[in-house]
């Protein structure tokens, strides 16, 4: 495969997350907490990923290193109750401004961990999101709101954790089955989730049965389809190119509140969602020119 098509791939993963606001919002409004939200999104995400991975590729492991991959899941799981509880002090369009901030500490990872400095594109590229996002998110003709230290505190490390495993997805056992791969990401997530934020309401059967469906979507959205693209494209790209393609998710999050939940979506906000797609394309190209420029001279 061809770089572009790896970061398609991971482009994609960012758009599955992009589409879990617009659930969560369905879910709340049908009288689910927070906790069966997110619980019954692990719970369903770990059992499709884990069907898929008995008809799928696999490859013995150590006990180290399927310790490592559980580890390695931890991210995922701390990511959702971060962010939902920043939900709980901030607005929503603020709290997504601090997920936001992903875009920029994957440049920091990348630096840090692997010695590439920021390029000059790479960093106007990075401008050119946050203004996006926060014009994307409504922040500007909505407000602030109250904003709160520890809801900024959540906020940040929501940002951090989920920027941590776009990172591992790359790093972490590179050898091993895509689907074997993600099935222990999302295990990990999940037992971080039900020992963090226990979802005892999921042990009625009436209320796993009535959040089902929910489950069903966030966790093929959240918690399947995600690990899977981005082990597949991570490994290809790297985290600073990876969080810049990821903040697909705001563009999809603003798309679908405004067609599934009927959402008014102000001019300020499409012109957020333009620039973003606009800062995707363009870290998108200034980073793929001296890969291809490698290649040529290689050749």
């Amino acid at each position: 495969m061809k770089t572009w098509q790896y970061a398609l791939i991971v482009l994609v993963g960012g758009c599955c997350y992009g589409a879990l606001s617009t659930f969560v919002k369905l879910a709340y409004s049908a009288g689910f907490t927070s906790s069966e939200v997110t619980g019954s999104q692990f719970l369903m995400g770990t059992l499709l990923i884990w069907i898929a991975a008995l008809f799928s590729k696999k490859k013995k492991l150590t006990l180290a290193k399927v310790g490592k991959l559980l580890l390695s899941g931890i991210p995922l799981g701390l990511t959702s109750l971060f962010y939902y509880q920043a939900l709980q002090s901030l607005n929503a369009s603020l709290a997504i401004i601090f997920l936001f901030q992903f875009v920029w500490i994957g440049s920091l990872f990348e630096w840090f961990f692997y010695k590439k400095k920021p390029t000059l594109g790479k960093m106007i590229s990075i401008g050119i999101l946050v203004m996006g996002s926060i014009l994307a998110s409504g922040i500007i003709s909505e407000g602030l709101g109250e904003i709160t230290w520890h809801g900024t505190g959540w906020g940040m490390l929501s940002a951090l954790t989920y920027t941590t495993f776009i990172y591992l997805s790359s790093a972490v056992e590179k050898n091993t089955p895509v689907v074997q791969k993600s099935a222990l990401f999302t295990t990990g997530g999940m037992i971080t989730v039900f020992i963090l934020s226990p979802p005892t309401g999921l042990l009625e059967l009436p209320v796993l049965m009535d959040i089902a469906p929910y489950g069903f979507y966030l966790g093929l959205l959240g918690v399947v389809l995600p690990p899977i693209l981005f082990t597949i494209g991570m490994p290809h790209i790297g985290p600073g190119l990876g969080t810049i393609l990821t903040s697909s998710e705001l563009p999809i999050a603003v798309i679908l509140s405004s067609i599934i939940l009927s959402e008014q979506v102000s001019t300020t906000q499409w012109f957020g969602v333009v620039l973003i797609l606009g800062g995707i394309a363009a870290g998108n190209l200034k980073l793929s020119q001296p890969k291809k420029m490698e290649l040529e001279s290689a050749s």
